[in-house]
């Protein structure tokens, strides 16, 4: 519905003299208003109820209930009505009082001249115009300030316009949709059907040619913005708003009824939701870089190794831009396959390089043909000598594939675990971490049974913020107990069931199996 201000409006006389009741509305009606009767005070509360009424004329005294009464039920339900008093008995000082303290906008005491009743109507009408403008104007203000606040806090693009799109049918009271344009060049909506409704994610493309920087407006025919059902008979109109030459605008649509002459805060709105979308499209740019540098700071192939299934799971925290320092590493040497994982403290592109130097060091030392704890204690001193101020966790372990054969030394990184027949056990071996000066245990030595799994993790697994590390391990050995045919497939169901829908941190998991 528009918001621009009618010259007159709909006017209720409430009277219970004919004769009276007729001159009012004949001077009301002269004077260009729509004019409606009740002859008591109930009717009157009744019409209020049942049809949209911007004014009402009320005598004091009526058959049923005094006007007084029928003024303040009148403002505790629609206190946006206002309401004049007229009155030929009631007007002492003490009616007027009376009628002014329970309610009413004014009071006029009969004589009435039609000048001073029309006159007191236009500027009592000009006062809740004002005053519904500046409310209306308010509400739409705080629904972009929550809006705004909304979309900048979205984890995601998708998430992002649906929660543009809610906000702009919440604003507006009508169907609306926000188009915008992925870093990857794919174009998606954001709609709702009306405010309150869900809001969804629908493909669509939009023709950008001769959409200059900056926001413009235009009404636009619903049929070229067929996302949801726009009312009947009316128009759409569509902000768009380009912060840069070389990114694709993006584009609020709602109905034109919707809309005053200037559209401000459509366009505030438009503005708003394109700053936030392009923050978003930059922060994936850069994750995707960031996981990519990541990556292929990674083993690039896993070693096919007779008599063993090997599977890796690699996730990195999808609400970090910055690489992580999780690494792992898989490679046959001299006849035995070297199996690590490791973590290195913070997540930044100089975690990344501290990690990749620890993996070739590790590949190092195991090719020089030292056992496990000798590797640590060589990359320990490097890591001392060279990053003083660095810490990590790595587990180390080395298999000879034939006989299951394994020696195992850890550096303050979680236990392994092993899953056998239904059963597992953690593979304890206690250490402290890479770049702490400190006596080192012997290496452990086990064999791995047959057709038992060997899983090694980062604590991006198992670590939450609302249960304890215990907690953690507890429920990977319960996940654990049933190892999948396919061991991807049991990879992944370890990070769908063990990991959050976000993942805070980086995660890694390798898993070896004897066949």
């Amino acid at each position: 519905m528009t918001q621009e201000v009618s010259t007159g409006g709909t006017v209720l006389v409430v009277d219970d003299s004919r004769t009276k009741r007729y001159l009012l509305v004949s001077w009301l009606t002269r004077a260009g208003f729509r004019v409606v009767e009740a002859e008591t005070g109930g009717a009157a509360l009744a019409r209020v109820d049942q049809e949209p009424v911007d004014l009402v004329v009320l005598d004091v005294r009526l058959p049923d209930l005094s006007g007084f009464e029928v003024c303040e039920r009148i403002k505790i339900a629609h206190p946006a009505i206002p309401v004049i008093h007229v009155s030929a008995h009631a007007v002492d000082v003490v009616d007027r009082a009376q009628g002014l303290t329970r309610g009413a906008d004014a009071y006029l005491a009969e004589p009435i001249e039609p000048e001073e009743l029309v006159a007191t109507a236009h500027a009592v009408l000009r006062y809740y115009q004002a005053r519904q403008r500046a409310e209306w104007l308010a509400e739409r203000l705080t629904g972009l300030a929550d809006t705004t606040v909304a979309v900048h806090s979205a984890p995601n693009f998708a998430r992002l316009l649906e929660a543009a799109a809610a906000g702009a049918a919440q604003i507006f009271k009508a169907p609306a949709a926000v188009v915008a344009e992925t870093f990857d060049g794919d174009c998606i909506a954001g709609v709702a059907d009306g405010p309150g409704e869900p809001a969804r994610i629908v493909e669509w493309i939009v023709d950008d040619t001769g959409v200059p920087t900056g926001p413009t407006v235009r009404v636009d025919q619903p049929g070229n913005w067929g996302l949801v059902d726009w009312p009947a008979g009316d128009t759409v109109t569509v902000a768009a708003a380009r912060l840069r030459e070389d990114r694709a605008p993006l584009y609020v649509v709602v109905p034109s009824q919707t809309q005053t002459r200037r559209t401000p805060v459509l366009v505030q709105l438009a503005q708003a939701v394109a700053s936030a979308v392009e923050a978003q499209r930059s922060f994936d740019e850069e994750h995707r870089i960031a996981v990519t540098l990541q990556r292929s700071l990674l083993p690039r192939r896993i070693p096919e190794i007779a008599g063993l299934d090997l599977a890796v799971r690699y996730e990195p925290a999808s609400a970090q831009t910055e690489v992580g320092g999780d690494f792992y590493e898989l490679v046959m040497l001299d006849g035995h396959l070297l199996m690590a994982i490791g973590d290195v403290a913070g997540h930044s592109l100089h975690a990344a390089t501290v990690m990749a130097e620890l993996r070739h060091a590790v590949r190092a030392y195991a090719v020089e043909g030292h056992q496990p704890g000798m590797i640590l204690e060589r990359v320990n001193e490097l890591m001392r000598t060279l990053l003083p101020n660095e810490l990590a966790t790595i587990c180390v372990l080395l298999m000879h594939p034939p006989s299951g054969r394994v020696r195992l030394a850890s550096a303050g990184h979680l236990p392994a675990l092993i899953s056998v027949d239904g059963r597992t056990e953690f593979v304890q071996h206690y250490a402290p971490l890479l770049g702490v000066r400190a006596d080192r245990p012997a290496d452990l030595e086990f064999v791995l049974p047959a057709g038992a799994t060997l899983v090694l993790y980062t604590d991006g697994l198992i670590e939450r913020r609302d249960a304890t590390i215990d907690e953690g391990l507890a429920a990977l050995a319960t996940c654990a107990e049933r190892v999948d045919d396919d061991l991807d497939r049991f990879c992944e169901r370890l990070l769908v069931e063990l990991a959050p829908p976000q993942i805070h941190d980086d995660v890694a998991v390798v898993a070896l199996r004897r066949v």
